[in-house]
């Protein structure tokens, strides 16, 4: 299938996310890869989608899930080669189906051979000058030259030992001490970068996910304040504005957007950019990324007039910029939203976690139904929608993954008291059995438990009723149904949703308990069978009128 040379493919496209190490293992090192990723193509086809999102698959010592990249353009070895990549890339575009890579332009790996030529220049050096090495506080340097914590913990600073042995300056790393932040006040910095977008759009990829793209410039002048803590109602949005989306950093998308528009048709891109809302559209903007990540609904409770709201708020942002909007319901970083629709009303998710999954009881059954219905509503917004790996399937939180097997840096760096986020990160499983549920064929990086069987591709595929296949539907069924980026609400019964897009295509949620009517309309398609007339609660239907 030719991918077109449409320049507005993506405002209104199906993104799946991969985390790449958790995919496909190829070669039964317990480790996902980019040719398991190729193994693949026909069932991602199968979905319907309009594109992938690589998570990142770059050298890495993986101090942080791969965000600690040490080369920007290259394939960690453990997960392939270029040439993988290129194959993987060509059977994707002639399955129609585009690429996004991960970009993380504000740290590397400690590993890049820039900070490694760093540690071994002299302070004030220009290798150093590429990062943010300060002097430390103190009669001898001894203590850090601020408070400012670290998103890992407990200090955003970490000295260092310098050639002749002694120890020296401190360097920024807002993340883990393997993630130094570059300094991009420096314009080998910035122009590296922009040979690394190149080197990737000259390869064919079609667009990029920016992590952390709030947080590449920043205040570093004399005396530097007093940040406790990078949680805004805590600190303050303007104390943490030394940090995080400055206006400068607009300057930097800008030179980006040049980059893209290089190429036919330009390049996307999709900003990461956690600040207030009232900000997101300039990181969305034409003129810069062309689209941000709405986030709004990852911690919206299961209620109509939530999600109601929601949906207003982000359609007006999205014609602010004259992008459109973006709708995720899970991604890498959070717990997998059957399992947060499953859990009672106001549950600390993370202590939830830390007790295994025991305390309060999660039910299965409700979380799977609110989540194909919130799917379905997702799905027929205006705008473009990313999908997490493994949510086709209905798959849950692993929560009680048990302390030595976990491999994310919240574990041990906030004293064991968050077990962090490799819970929506197990390997997927693909078959009913097998030693790693058809992941690979010989185990999985992270233990996977043993009802992942009943939620694998094999026993969903063909099933009908299965969220497999309520997702095929719906995904197949929306591209003819997408047309113009608006909608019209109706007016609906307490605890529901109605809207109606361009040719008469109705979306009707019921996210109470109780049975409701259905509109009018011929049934297009429902996340649960329809009885009488009667939509059940917890429930979505799509109608042609």
């Amino acid at each position: 299938m030719a991918l077109s040379n449409d320049p507005n493919w993506w405002r209104q496209a199906t993104i799946y996310q991969i985390y790449p190490r958790s995919f496909a293992d190829s070669n039964g090192d317990g480790l996902g890869d980019l040719k398991g990723v190729t193994s693949r193509v026909d069932y991602l086809a199968s979905l319907s989608i309009d594109g992938v999102w690589l998570s990142p698959f770059y050298p890495s010592e993986l101090a942080d899930g791969g965000y600690d990249v040490a080369d920007y353009r290259n394939v960690d070895p453990k997960l392939g080669t270029l040439a993988d990549f290129d194959e993987m890339l060509a059977a994707l575009h002639d399955r129609g189906i585009r690429v996004f890579v991960d970009i993380v332009p504000n740290h590397s790996s400690d590993q890049h051979e820039w900070f490694q030529a760093a540690l071994a220049a002299a302070p004030g050096s220009p290798e150093r000058d590429r990062y943010i090495f300060r002097d430390g506080k103190g009669e001898n340097g001894e203590l850090p030259p601020s408070d400012w914590p670290s998103h890992f913990g407990p200090s955003s600073w970490t000295r260092v030992t310098e050639a002749d042995g002694k120890p020296g300056q401190w360097y920024l790393h807002l993340f883990a001490p393997e993630q130094p932040d570059w300094n991009w006040d420096n314009e080998e910095v910035r122009e590296d970068f922009l040979t690394t977008l190149r080197f990737w759009a000259d390869r064919g990829v079609d667009g990029f996910r920016v992590d952390v793209a709030h947080a590449l410039t920043k205040d570093m002048s004399e005396p530097l304040p007093s940040i406790k803590s990078f949680d805004i109602e805590r600190q303050g949005y303007q104390s943490l504005r030394t940090l995080f989306d400055r206006d400068e950093v607009h300057e930097i998308y800008k030179t980006w957007r040049k980059v893209f528009n290089e190429y036919n048709p330009p390049r996307v891109a999709v900003a990461e950019a956690w600040t207030i809302t009232e900000r997101r559209p300039l990181y969305a903007s034409p003129d810069e990324l062309g689209q941000a990540f709405n986030f709004d609904l990852l911690g919206a409770p299961w209620k109509s007039k939530k999600f109601k709201e929601i949906i207003d708020f982000n359609l007006q942002l999205s014609a602010q910029s004259g992008s459109s909007s973006t709708w995720v319901l899970s991604n890498h970083d959070v717990v997998r939203h059957a399992s947060r629709y499953g859990l009672p009303k106001g549950t600390n998710f993370e202590h939830w976690i830390i007790t295994d999954g025991e305390m309060p009881r999660l039910d299965v059954q409700r979380g799977i139904a609110r989540a194909k219905a919130a799917t379905m509503l997702l799905l027929a917004l205006p705008g473009s929608t990313y999908i997490y790996q493994g949510e086709e399937l209905g798959l849950h939180e692993v929560a009680d993954l048990p302390g030595q097997v976990l491999q994310d840096p919240i574990w041990l760096r906030d004293g064991m008291t968050r077990k962090g986020r490799d819970g929506c990160r197990v390997p997927l499983p693909w078959t009913r059995t097998g030693s790693s549920f058809g992941f690979g064929s010989n185990g999985a990086h992270l233990p996977q438990p043993e009802w992942f069987g009943i939620f694998s591709v094999e026993a969903e595929d063909g099933v009908s009723g299965s969220t497999l296949e309520l997702y095929r539907a719906a995904l197949k069924l929306r591209r003819s149904l997408q047309t113009t980026e608006t909608l019209t609400w109706v007016d609906s019964p307490k605890k529901t949703i109605h809207f109606v897009r361009e040719g008469g295509w109705h979306c009707f949620t019921n996210f109470g308990k109780k049975p409701v009517a259905v509109p009018a309309g011929d049934v297009l398609l429902s996340s649960v069978p329809i009885s009488e007339g009667m939509l059940p609660g917890n429930a979505s239907v799509w109608l042609k009128a």
